[in-house]
């Protein structure tokens, strides 16, 4: 997906929340957001925004040696998570049809993203975010697709959303389940760590994409993910920078996510804050 220009203006201003999160010196902050600047002035060569974060993140770790700038956010969004994953679990079995909604609590915990906003009251309004309907849902497509399929593949998102897949994770919990994480911090995304932390382990194996962008690069990924990638008869994705990254790529794929700025929801075609589930037909066929 192109670098649309109302994502510039958002991804400096993640980069100065980061910089103020690694360091209280202003000089050091200042040079940050003078080497950022620098990386935006250059966004036409980039093609896509999550790529242009990563440089752009890069950039706060190199400066101030801090290595994971959201480490203490995520353990933050993993623990609020954990103390309503019960309330959650409860919502999902006291429904009819639990696939559909299992993937709306696994896209209700897309809201713990930090890029987005840092202080986020999900817990305050968990319950009427579930109600909310999907504003596309691609459900009885997917509840076809299991009767004849064998392994799935679902790309992870921000670290505490991973305690809600968990939910999505046990009603698929019949299949050869594989879970993938960025290789490395990046903004408040999930890497191994935090997907254990969450006790995905719990109920799939697993893997690293081997990218460290905020989405996935395919060009930069592993060849294990790779395999798993194009071998796995569903691919599900979470969130807006897997979407960003994977949009055009050459297979099939269900995006779970809300839509949470009006780039996205313009393309998606819903309203603003609306959660969609939706499959997508890769264009090369």
């Amino acid at each position: 997906m192109k670098v649309y220009l109302d994502c510039l203006p958002c991804m400096l201003r993640q980069v100065l929340e980061a910089s103020r999160m690694s360091t209280d010196n202003e000089k050091l902050q200042s040079d940050i957001m003078d080497a950022a600047i620098s990386v935006l002035n250059q966004y036409r060569s980039f093609s896509n925004s999550p790529e242009i974060g990563r440089d752009m993140h890069r950039i706060v770790k190199e400066i101030t040696g801090v290595i994971d700038p959201y480490s203490y956010v995520k353990q933050r969004d993993i623990k609020t998570a954990l103390s309503l994953y019960s309330k959650m679990k409860q919502i999902v079995a006291k429904k009819q049809n639990r696939l559909y909604w299992a993937l709306k609590a696994a896209a209700v915990g897309n809201v713990l993203d930090s890029a987005i906003n840092l202080g986020c009251g999900i817990e305050k309004n968990i319950e009427m975010e579930v109600e909310k309907p999907f504003a596309v849902c691609d459900i009885e497509r997917l509840e076809s697709q299991l009767e004849t399929a064998k392994r799935i593949l679902v790309i992870g998102d921000n670290s505490g959303e991973t305690v809600f897949d968990c939910l999505l994770l046990e009603q698929l919990s019949n299949f050869d389940l594989t879970y993938a994480v960025r290789s490395a911090p990046i903004i408040n995304d999930a890497t191994e760590e935090e997907a254990k932390a969450s006790g995905i382990d719990g109920y799939a194996r697993i893997i690293s994409t081997g990218c460290d962008v905020p989405g996935v690069l395919l060009n930069e990924c592993s060849q294990t993910f790779l395999d798993i990638f194009y071998g796995a008869d569903i691919v599900i994705c979470k969130g807006q920078g897997n979407y960003e990254t994977l949009l055009e790529c050459n297979r099939d794929i269900y995006f779970l996510l809300k839509a949470k700025c009006p780039v996205l929801s313009g393309l998606l075609g819903v309203s603003l804050n609306e959660y969609v589930f939706k499959y997508n037909v890769c264009k090369c066929q």
